[in-house]
């Protein structure tokens, strides 16, 4: 039995060793880090921690022990939370819906901000957990009260949950805004990569409700803002800069769509859209609505392949009726609060912020814009963690607070 034992010890050893000098390689070998980013090593660090957790996740789940997504949630959720004295933080839930609740512990004489917080991490990674840091620093430095939105996730559930989940809580606290201190004429929406997405449908749909108190900005941080069209200039300029590669990207998208990832060659081509529907959206999503300075960085158009009938049967006709954001029509977009957007410049999903950016602009929607020219995807999660933080996530939360002031 000891024998056996120490086989196992072993065994589990050797693999352990053999994962960890795979996720070196293989980050050495595909990983770009820019020039632009400041400390590389932190990132290059980051990186391969969550190349671990996808790496283990695949074993686990090969092995149907655990799920992937399940297990880098349990992983990510292991960093300790710390309680901030001036902040208390009540767990609720609105329905079936677990939420945070953040209020300033400093009494006030009239009503506060309201912030309504998505957290991100398509579906794999983030939690209301995870997000704990965030959320408690947003309302301490902006004095607001602060509501995080859990919602359920991958493996069991797909898209569209998260809005449907995001969007309950959110009527139900729009009803309960007296009960919190909270100011019914001020009231904002943000989240950040999906949690951005979440907010600004939200909002959409928010315009259409005349029973609740209106919106009265949307915060999107790096967000997600439509699934059809994947040839611009960011998605060839950061395809391997962590955190957000193509190819983790691709893995995120495909299971929260629920389509077969072996299309992504033709997703990537453009093979999945017919002409006519390219056409129809082209307004919206061609990279000419990117500003040129965003194209210098190793960018040349591609033409999209021609009509693959499979790949347009399986995903076309999905994503199509698919909503996002940026594929909702003008007079609905043109009725939602202003906002104040955050994109960064190694970031994958970098220009379909920018693309929404010029929609609402051209639409009359007020927009205040703020470019990371040193940031990445989820960089503002790294906010609080000491020797690991970055200075990009503390002027994205610095920015995000004027904006928040000066409503």
């Amino acid at each position: 039995m000891l024998f056996l034992l120490l086989i196992l010890l072993g065994a589990g050893g050797v693999l352990s060793t053999g994962i960890g000098l795979y996720v070196i390689c293989y980050h050495l070998l595909t990983a770009d880090i820019p020039a632009g980013i400041s400390h590389p090593l932190k990132l290059r660090i980051f990186h391969c921690v969550l190349l671990l957790f996808m790496t283990w996740g695949k074993v686990l789940e090969a092995l149907k022990i655990c799920s992937l997504p399940r297990f880098v949630r349990f992983m990510h959720d292991l960093m300790p939370v710390k309680q901030d004295p001036d902040v208390v933080v009540t767990d609720l839930r609105f329905g079936s819906n677990p939420v945070k609740l953040y209020q300033p512990k400093t009494s006030s004489l009239t009503p506060r901000t309201g912030i309504i917080f998505y957290h991100g991490g398509g579906m794999v990674l983030g939690s209301l957990k995870s997000y704990h840091r965030i959320c408690c620093h947003l309302c301490k430095v902006s004095g607001s009260v602060v509501l995080s939105v859990g919602y359920r996730q991958l493996p069991e559930h797909r898209f569209p949950v998260p809005e449907i989940d995001s969007f309950a809580s959110t009527v139900h606290f729009l009803r309960s805004l007296k009960d919190y201190g909270v100011d019914p004429a001020r009231v904002v929406l943000c989240g950040d990569s999906l949690g951005g997405t979440v907010a600004a449908r939200i909002c959409q749909k928010l315009e259409e409700r005349q029973d609740l108190p209106k919106i009265r900005a949307q915060i999107l941080i790096y967000a997600k803002m439509q699934g059809l069209y994947f040839q611009l200039p960011s998605y060839e300029q950061n395809k391997n800069v962590p955190m957000l590669t193509r190819r983790f990207a691709t893995y995120c998208f495909s299971q929260y769509m629920d389509i077969n990832p072996a299309w992504e060659h033709v997703i990537f081509k453009g093979g999945h859209l017919p002409t006519e529907s390219w056409e129809k959206y082209r307004k919206w999503l061609d990279p000419e609505n990117i500003p040129q300075r965003f194209k210098q960085r190793g960018y040349r158009p591609v033409s999209r392949m021609p009509l693959n009938e499979s790949a347009y049967l399986e995903v076309g006709l999905r994503l199509e009726r698919a909503t996002f954001p940026l594929m909702v029509e003008d007079e609905v977009v043109a009725r939602v609060p202003e906002a104040c957007l955050v994109t960064c410049e190694y970031d994958f999903l970098r220009d379909d912020l920018l693309l929404y950016k010029k929609r609402l602009e051209d639409l009359g929607v007020p927009v205040t814009w703020h470019h990371m020219e040193d940031g990445f995807h989820g960089v503002l999660n790294t906010l609080t963690l000491r020797f690991f933080q970055f200075p990009c996530s503390a002027r994205i939360m610095n920015v995000i607070v004027h904006f928040i002031k000066g409503l």
